[in-house]
């Protein structure tokens, strides 16, 4: 696993600080692991809801109801 070194200001350090004290998590690196996972699969979800408009604004108009489409967008997230 990399090693880094990162400075954090006093309110993040504070709050990262209870956060362990709570027992949420063994660590700070543990914590920090888990935020930048969170970040990816959010980062994931933007990417596929924009690949999604995008291709939408290009394939033009459809006779597809509301139901139709929200059927097939909830399929393809499976």
């Amino acid at each position: 696993m990399a090693r880094q070194s990162i400075s954090f200001t006093k309110p993040n350090d504070d709050w990262l600080k209870e956060q362990v004290d709570s027992q949420e998590y063994t660590s700070k690196s543990e914590l920090i692991n888990d935020l930048v996972r969170q970040a990816r699969k959010q980062q994931a979800e933007i990417d596929w809801i924009r690949t999604k408009l995008d291709d939408a604004e290009q394939s033009g108009f459809t006779s597809e109801s509301k139901q139709e489409i929200l059927a097939q967008a909830k399929s393809s997230l499976k």
